[in-house]
């Protein structure tokens, strides 16, 4: 009844492995938050399996070392064997536990990966615009004597000055391969 108790824990790690395999494929091609509760679900499942296995191993441990007399030893073989397969089960849950683990890890790194890139994004459209807003927030004040205001060309002038500003920012981002 042991062995198959055991044995039985092969078919439920065999289907956490296949949903692992899943889960890894989905969060190399699409990590999303119901990723993350997948990963954290799969976690809980391999500490519950854990703590189940764990006993079940330190039974098994003390009834093939047990000198009693209502277990032969030819019955020990086989305790032997079950309580080796308790061990490849615990293994398992311990290399799957360490897998997911690692699976939050680059869940966690490709999250932040997405968030430097938005980050760069947006540092390159304030860059843009802060000499902008220098030139515009210069032009914009109300002095009676400022030279370029009585000049016919002065309004082309400007709007020229601050094209090429974007332009020559444009150019040197590109230029450093920021996007």
């Amino acid at each position: 009844m042991l062995d198959s108790i055991v044995d039985n824990y092969f078919l439920i790690l065999e289907r956490l492995g296949e949903k692992i395999e899943l889960i890894e494929e989905e969060l190399i091609t699409n990590p999303s938050q119901k990723t993350l509760q997948l990963i954290n679900n799969l976690r809980r499942e391999m500490i519950f399996l854990r703590r189940s296995v764990w006993p079940l191993r330190d039974v098994i441990n003390s009834l093939e070392r047990n000198e009693s007399l209502l277990i032969r030893e030819s019955t020990k073989i086989y305790l032997r064997d079950v309580y080796d397969h308790t061990i490849q089960v615990i293994d398992t849950v311990e290399t799957f536990r360490d897998m997911l683990s690692g699976m939050l890890d680059i869940y966690l790194s490709s999250i932040s990966n997405k968030m430097n890139e938005i980050m760069k994004v947006l540092t390159i459209i304030a860059t843009i615009f802060i000499p902008l807003t220098f030139i515009v927030g210069l032009y914009g004040m109300n002095f009676k004597y400022m030279p370029e205001l009585e000049w016919k060309w002065g309004y082309p002038l400007i709007l020229f000055l601050m094209s090429a500003v974007v332009v020559f920012m444009l150019f040197y981002f590109r230029k450093k391969k920021w996007f």
